[in-house]
């Protein structure tokens, strides 16, 4: 049996011990609130020639966010309405090319169906959905907030199943659907044809009974463009060819200089504000414009390649190599000037429009790649500049992400892209 003197010898180092962890704790907290307060934020240092004119990170966010985005906010809610179409940027010459994907029609519901059992039974749906980004909060289902995929499967509901239906009666959950997107996209993102698909065991659900539930759930801001039987193998995502972004960005409407392009024609550069008397960066001796030719210029430095993109994503760790792949091979890149239609201006708003299509894309990856590109090209960098960013290790090398309010998912494919099917030529 221990004495007491033993018991209060091991009371007493117990005791030290606890109040030995409180103060390496509240050091500990002091530390850590110290080198917070004295945390400093450092811009990447850029080695080539232009980097005394590069935005730093803070700049450039304030030239993407310092501008009226809302005329570009009613554009796309005008297309996913079907008011408008996207010829409408490029004038009455232009051609629709939105991607009329006819390969769900191509993997056909096998005539065997009624032969076998099991999940073979079950009937796939390809449901197209257009939204407007700025009345969601982005794609993914998240607890407390309003999303895209909450409303579609919310209206799938009343299709699944009588054997799922109990299953979700029985742990209490809503009755629900399930839904399986190509790609998810961020809160402000808007979608002309996003895809995603779902199955059911009935037999008696027809393409029009959908359309009309997930059109009935959100009217103006969420609509089904279409609905059509897949073969059961099909998925939006793993079958997905390619896909396609759009970047609508508004320009000043104070025409500051005129700069030569390759073809010899006149392209103006643009400051970040028509508003704006002095530019912002003017006692940093940073240029305040850009030139649309040489953001394009930019931008077709990448057609054709595989590269990978980690140093433009804002999902992984930017110097990994472990993990899912982050080459991505694309197959146009291309900016131009374009018009959309706005009430305070009689032959509509300048924009400058970015057109992105390849096998995939990272998280943020678009955005970032606008920013920098804009970036670059009010640096006066070379045209290879963004092909030797994709060799840093830092993120701090290409800029903050543009406002998800440009942003558009136009459309995905299921068969090998057709480079006469662009916006931009």
């Amino acid at each position: 049996m221990p004495t007491s003197s033993t018991v209060k010898s091991v009371a007493t180092f117990i005791s030290k011990r606890e109040k030995l962890g409180r103060f390496k704790h509240v050091v500990s907290m002091s530390v850590t609130e110290n080198q917070t307060e004295n945390k400093v934020y450092f811009h990447y240092n850029h080695s080539d020639s232009c980097s005394s004119a590069r935005w730093t990170a803070r700049e450039s966010f304030q030239f993407m966010y310092e501008r009226s985005w809302q005329d570009v906010v009613d554009f796309y809610s005008n297309v996913v309405n079907a008011r408008l179409t996207l010829s409408t940027l490029f004038g009455n010459g232009a051609q629709t090319c939105v991607h009329v994907d006819d390969d769900s029609r191509k993997l056909e519901v096998s005539d065997e169906r009624t032969e076998r059992s099991g999940r073979w039974e079950r009937v796939t749906f390809k449901i197209n959905v257009s939204y407007s980004g700025g009345a969601f909060d982005g794609w993914q289902k998240q607890p407390g907030l309003k999303t895209v995929q909450e409303i579609v499967e919310r209206s799938l509901g009343r299709f699944v199943d009588e054997k799922k239906a109990q299953f979700l009666k029985e742990k209490s959950k809503p009755l629900e659907g399930c839904a399986v997107v190509a790609g998810r996209t961020d809160k402000g993102v808007s979608a002309i044809q996003q895809v995603c698909s779902f199955y059911t065991w009935r037999k008696d659900v027809k393409p029009c009974d959908i359309e009309n539930s997930i059109n009935s759930a959100a009217p103006g801001k969420l609509r089904v463009v279409s609905v059509s039987e897949v073969s059961r193998v099909f998925h939006p995502n793993f079958s997905a060819k390619w896909r396609r972004y759009l970047y609508i960005f508004p320009l000043s409407d104070h025409e500051i200089e005129k700069q030569s392009c390759e073809n010899g024609k006149e392209v103006e550069n643009f400051s970040s504000d028509g508003n704006n008397e002095e530019p912002r960066n003017e006692a940093a001796n940073k240029p305040t414009r850009f030139s649309v030719c040489r953001v394009n210029q930019l931008l077709r430095q990448l057609e054709g390649k595989l590269l990978s993109y980690k140093i433009f994503a804002r999902d992984t760790k930017a110097s990994r190599n472990i993990g899912p792949p982050t080459e991505c091979f694309m197959y146009h890149a291309r900016a131009a000037e374009a018009r959309i239609p706005c009430y305070d201006h009689g032959e509509g708003r300048k924009v400058m429009c970015v057109e992105l299509v390849a096998n995939r894309f990272l998280r943020k990856m678009v955005r970032v790649l606008v920013a920098t590109s804009i970036r670059e090209a009010a640096a006066g960098a070379e045209e290879d500049a963004l092909l030797k960013l994709m060799g840093a290790t830092c993120r701090r090398a290409t800029a903050p992400p543009a406002p998800p309010d440009g942003l558009c998912l136009v459309d995905v494919g299921y068969t090998e892209f057709d480079l006469q099917n662009c916006l931009i030529p």
